[in-house]
C-alpha cells in the first residue's frame, strides 16, 4: 500500500475528531536587523525527527495519479512526525521558513492535470525548490495538493517578505504583502482572524481559542516592530509569544532565525531549549542524510550531535506516532515498513 494510503487516513482522522485537531500557532517578526519564524505544534503526541535534506535529489510524489517529479534545489531542516519526507515545517539554506496549521475551511482545488503533492509533500517540495515567499506562491499554482487533510501554511523568506498560503472556495488565496498587514496565523482565515483581532481589545482576548490566540500573536508581533532588539532579546520575544498562546497538548515551540540560519526550540517532554546552526549541514546529495530525536535530553547547541540516517530510525519514529495516534494503531507492520524504506528510492542527479 502506499505511503499516501496511510496520509490520507491520518487526514481522515483529524477530520473524524474534533480533539484531535493540529491547532498551531504561527508569527513572522521583523524590525530593522532581525527576521524570526515562531511555531508552536499543538498535537496529542510528540513524538518527532530533525531530518537533514540534501539539495540535487530526484524525487516523485505520491499521488495515485500523475504524481509530481522534481529535483531538490536547496538543502533543508525540518521537522516530522510521520516520517522522512513528511515534514510539518522547516527551513531551507535559503533562509525560507514553511509551517502547517489546521483550517475546517479548507477547499482545495478540484482535481486537473497539474502535478499532485500531498499536503506534507508540499511543505518539502516547496523548501526543495523555492529560495523565497514569491517562488512559494508561483509555484502554488503549478501544483495541486491530492490530499484530505485541511490545512493553510504561512511562509516567511529570509528577507522577511511573508504570505499566508490558504486554498478557499476551491482557489488558491494567498495574502502577501499590503494584503498581510500582520504575519500571525491560526486556525481561523486570515481575514476572519484578522477582522477579530481588529474588533476585539487585546487584553479581553484571552483564552486558547484560534481567534484569541491570534489576536494576542499579532499584537505582539506587530509591537517587535517598534522595538529593536540583540539576537538574544529577538530570541527570547519570539519564545515569551509562544509561551503566550501555549495549550496543554503544545508539543513543541519552535523558533527559527532567518538571518542567521539558526533554529532553536523546546519540546514538552524537554522544555530546555536547543539551538542548531543549520549552515554548518553538508547539504551536498553526496553527503549523508543526518537527523536528531527532538526528545533527546539536554540544552544548548547540538548540531554536532547530528547523526546519520538509518531506515531503522525512520521506522521507529512511524511506530511510535501511529501507535500514537489512536486511528493509526492498525495500520499492517508491511505498511510502515514500506513508509520507511520510500524515501531511500531517490537518488542523486548528477
Amino acid at each position: 500500500m502506499k505511503k499516501f494510503f496511510a496520509l490520507f487516513l491520518i487526514g481522515f482522522f483529524l477530520l473524524l475528531s474534533p480533539a484531535y485537531t493540529l491547532a498551531c500557532t504561527t508569527f513572522c517578526l521583523k524590525n530593522k536587523s532581525e527576521v524570526l519564524f515562531g511555531k508552536n505544534y499543538d498535537w496529542n503526541i510528540g513524538d518527532g525527527l530533525i531530518f537533514v535534506n540534501k539539495r540535487g535529489v530526484a524525487k516523485a510524489g505520491t499521488a495515485d495519479k500523475n504524481a509530481a517529479k522534481w529535483v531538490s534545489k536547496y538543502g533543508s531542516v525540518t521537522f516530522n512526525q510521520y516520517g522522512r519526507e513528511n515534514p510539518s515545517g522547516g527551513m531551507n539554506e535559503m533562509g525560507l521558513v514553511i509551517e502547517l496549521m489546521w483550517l475546517d475551511d479548507t477547499q482545495y482545488p478540484k482535481p486537473d492535470n497539474k502535478p499532485a503533492v500531498d499536503v506534507l509533500e508540499w511543505i518539502q517540495y516547496q523548501l526543495d525548490t523555492a529560495a523565497s515567499t514569491a517562488e512559494v506562491i508561483k509555484n502554488s499554482e503549478d501544483i495541486r495538493i491530492d490530499a484530505r487533510p485541511t490545512l493553510h501554511y504561512l511562509v516567511s523568506d529570509k528577507s522577511g517578505n511573508a504570505a499566508s498560503i490558504e486554498f478557499l472556495n476551491g482557489k488558491l488565496a494567498p495574502h502577501t504583502g499590503d494584503a498581510l498587514p500582520v504575519a500571525t496565523l491560526t486556525n481561523d482565515t486570515y481575514e476572519k482572524s484578522l477582522e477579530f483581532a481588529k474588533n476585539t481589545e487585546t487584553s479581553k482576548a484571552q483564552g486558547t481559542g484560534s481567534l484569541q490566540r491570534f489576536a494576542r500573536a499579532a499584537e505582539k508581533t506587530k509591537e517587535f516592530d517598534r522595538k529593536p532588539k540583540s539576537e538574544k532579546e529577538a530570541v527570547d520575544y519570539a519564545f515569551g509569544i509562544l509561551s503566550d498562546v501555549a495549550q496543554p497538548h503544545t508539543q513543541w515551540s519552535i523558533v527559527y532565525d532567518q538571518k542567521r540560519g539558526r533554529i532553536h526550540f523546546r519540546t514538552q517532554q524537554i522544555p530546555q531549549i536547543k539551538s542548531i546552526d543549520a549552515r554548518t549541514f553538508d547539504y551536498s546529495c553526496g553527503a549523508a542524510v543526518k537527523l536528531f530525536d527532538l526528545n533527546t535530553k539536554g540544552e544548548g547547541d547540538v548540531t554536532a550531535l547530528f547523526k546519520d540516517y538509518t531506515r531503522a530510525a525512520n521506522r521507529d519514529l512511524l511506530e511510535r506516532s501511529f501507535n500514537g495516534t489512536e486511528f493509526l494503531k492498525n495500520i499492517p507492520a508491511s505498511v510502515k515498513d514500506r513508509l520507511a524504506a520510500y524515501p531511500e528510492e531517490f537518488g542523486c542527479v548528477k
